[in-house]
């Protein structure tokens, strides 16, 4: 049987994703490995390594080869019917957090996910938030079994604010919630936002297309955008806001997007790369009425 080091120099992948693949298999830290690179391996953990190193070789993502990903300090599950979770949307998280954490006590605060994937987003603002309420949305059966089971392993059962409630729903269209909670504090979403024939796409191709340029397609990559903010406003208290992740070079449509809809304050934040990353505002003000009072 090989050495560590000999399996090292002939697996023909980048160091970091060897060694990763080697604590997975073997519960070796990287510590451990470079302290003992003579160390065999066995047979059977010769062969799982070598039909995962030969996944990564084909181009397939190594959050999928481990079916897990970190994101916003909880390891979640990931399968390729979900977006691999990215650092990029912490931000998104980030701001969602903060709004939460502006509004006035006592307060339950109400946040929806629309388009919650493996649910990264939901969850981590339900496990930062214990009282937040939360709901999260999407049109894939399958990608909502694995944000429930997500779930259902990080979050604590007690939460002051219950069980996240996940729907199927196709944005908007079908949602079901109870008068009491008509309106949210906030909804964010990290929708489909890559145009048709953006050539990255191929770089992307294990990753569900539907999570990548949505049901429809469009040239600019704005069509689920479009349907987000024209139909927010009455699902938003007065005082809530709308935050959503958008493309490198999106930023200005999106905030054209808030304001042809009457959003205020519409703003762009830039995430660690100095890239403008996620758009918002708070709900127009002519819908202010509509809205139902505020929880106590």
């Amino acid at each position: 049987m090989p050495s560590l080091a000999e399996w090292m120099r002939g697996c023909d992948l980048a160091r970091l994703e060897a060694q990763v693949l080697v604590e997975t298999v073997q519960g070796w830290s990287r510590a451990t490995q470079a302290a003992h690179p003579e160390r065999e391996l066995d047979a059977s953990a010769l062969e799982r390594l070598n039909a995962l190193a030969a996944r990564l070789r084909s181009g397939e993502p190594l959050a999928y080869v481990l079916r897990q990903r970190e994101f916003y300090g909880l390891e979640f599950e990931v399968t390729p019917d979900v977006l691999i979770p990215r650092p990029d949307t912490e931000l998104l998280v980030d701001l969602a957090l903060r709004h939460l954490d502006d509004l006035p006590e006592p307060r339950h605060p109400t946040v929806l996910d629309m388009g919650t994937g493996s649910g990264a987003i939901a969850i981590a603002i339900a496990h930062a938030r214990p009282k937040a309420r939360v709901w999260a949305l999407d049109t894939s059966a399958t990608a909502l079994a694995v944000a429930r089971a997500n779930a259902a392993r990080l979050l604590d059962p007690h939460r002051e604010g219950g069980a996240v409630n996940f729907q199927q729903t196709d944005w908007w269209r079908g949602l079901q919630l109870p008068t009491a909670f008509a309106c949210f504090d906030c909804v964010v979403s990290n929708p489909p936002y890559i145009a048709a024939n953006d050539p990255h796409l191929s770089d992307l191709r294990h990753e569900p297309s539907l999570a990548l340029t949505g049901q429809h397609p469009t040239a600019d990559g704005l069509s689920d955008l479009r349907q987000i903010v024209a139909e927010a406003a009455p699902h938003l208290r007065e005082d809530g806001r709308l935050l959503l992740e958008h493309g490198y070079d999106q930023a200005a449509a999106v905030r054209d997007l808030l304001i042809a809809h009457g959003f205020r304050e519409v703003f762009s934040a830039r995430d660690l790369a100095g890239i403008e990353r996620v758009s918002g505002g708070f709900c127009p003000q002519q819908r202010a009425h509509t809205m139902p009072p505020k929880m106590a």
